[in-house]
């Protein structure tokens, strides 16, 4: 906070970063370009390629008593403690693992909404269809009321007392998201969970965290919540995996398990070892990073540090695209070009930013920008991933330009200059 414009890495670090990363600025069959659409995945790790093609060739199961089973195991247990480090969530509740983080998300939503009594469940009206539907399948289910907090149309997120406001003493669950992947506004998750819990103690929540946990930090023992979930291929790592974490009350609650299993076990089927390997090695990656700044042998103090320093270089791309230098005007100053709920605290912002043109059609505007190397994305109300989101704010679309930490203050530049160009056409 006591860089509110940001801070951004040092060439030196710069370089050593992007180094770390597969196609950051050309991809092999388009030649150069700029990929600002990591709010749809993001960048890949060069290690994490090496460790999952090292694992997954290994055709032991994992789960045996020989020496590579062993072996196995230790790796996957690794990667639970480091989903323990990412979250901060100490030895208690239960990791969920999947296919996608929607699987995870419907899985924790259900279990939670057909064991707890009560008459309605509170969402907000930006969250993502896999958060938002999962809840409104449930309250039709259950027969539950769907209780919807609109947005703040200045700040671009939801405030904390309109979710607040829906809850009483019948809600079942409250599901909020931890940032919005359309404005990048980042929810006061404290204070939302301080409202919700004072108007009924014993809340279960549920959050979102896929778009924001590759951005900032996650602090189960701050915010202590019963349902968690994020996407590794957003972390820097693989499709083809989804990670969840419940609260030990939620862990016990009535799942899909075998008998046999303890109460709180929530694995079914064979573990993935390369999978698991992933996340270590995402962590080892923002460690590595927090370790140029600081001297720690605690991992989840190098982890904060390495998130941190995260932050604040995406927050310094974030004002360098907002108001650019002197040369090279930024996106609040070039003509043509407009900035959707735009908001001047940067502190409460992922790098995310939704625009437009006056000129340009946001699809138009989409296909301008690849065919100068640039790939954005257009997101519109006619899509299911966008529409009620868009609405809310009484907008019919926007084009989605979303870097990563593993960008340049340069890479910025290149795309000030292109919007420069799209807007005088």
């Amino acid at each position: 906070m006591n860089y509110p414009n940001g801070l951004a890495f040092s060439e030196e670090i710069m370089k050593e970063v992007q180094d770390k990363f597969l196609y950051l600025n050309e991809d092999k069959f388009v030649g150069e370009r700029l990929l600002f659409d990591n709010a749809g995945g993001s960048f890949r790790l060069k290690k994490i390629e090496e460790v999952f093609a090292e694992l997954d060739a290994i055709p032991d199961c994992p789960e045996r008593i020989h020496n590579m089973a062993r072996y196995l195991q230790d790796v996957q247990k690794k990667g639970e403690d480091d989903i323990r480090t990412i979250l901060n969530a100490g030895e208690s509740g239960s990791i969920i693992t999947s296919l996608t983080a929607s699987q995870v998300m419907f899985q924790m939503v259900g279990t939670i909404v057909e064991n707890t009594k009560g008459t309605n469940i509170v969402t907000s009206v930006l969250e993502h269809p896999s958060a938002f539907d999962a809840a409104s399948y449930y309250a039709q289910k259950t027969g539950c009321e769907l209780r919807v907090a609109q947005s703040n149309k200045t700040t671009g997120g939801v405030d904390s007392e309109t979710v607040a406001a829906l809850i009483d003493e019948n809600t079942v669950l409250l599901s909020v998201m931890y940032a919005s992947n359309i404005t990048g506004a980042i929810y006061d998750m404290k204070e939302i969970i301080r409202q919700a819990r004072a108007k009924k103690p014993d809340l279960y929540i549920v959050v979102d965290a896929v778009q924001h946990a590759p951005h900032g930090v996650i602090d189960l023992q701050e915010t202590p919540v019963d349902a968690i979930n994020f996407a590794p291929y957003k972390f820097f790592g693989y499709r083809g995996s989804g990670i969840g974490w419940v609260s030990e009350r939620v862990a016990k609650l009535p799942h899909h398990k075998l008998p046999g299993n303890a109460p709180c076990v929530w694995e079914l089927g064979s573990p993935a070892p390369a999978q698991y390997a992933a996340i270590t090695t995402i962590v080892d990656y923002v460690c590595w990073l927090g370790g140029k700044y600081i001297e720690s042998e605690n991992r989840r103090e190098l982890f904060v540090e390495g998130m941190t320093r995260i932050k604040l270089q995406e927050r310094a791309l974030l004002y360098r695209m907002l108001e650019g230098t002197k040369e090279n005007p930024g996106l609040r100053h070039i003509k043509n070009v407009k900035v959707f709920l735009d908001y001047e605290d940067l502190t409460t912002r992922d790098l995310i930013l939704a625009m437009g043109f006056e000129n340009l059609g946001y699809t138009e505007a989409v296909r301008e920008y690849e065919k100068r190397g640039v790939i954005v994305y257009d997101r519109l109300a006619s899509s299911i991933y966008s529409k009620r989101m868009l609405e809310s704010f009484d907008m019919d679309g926007a084009v989605r330009v979303s870097p990563l930490h593993c960008n340049s203050l340069e890479d910025i530049d290149k795309f000030l200059k292109v919007t420069k160009e799209l807007a005088g056409l």
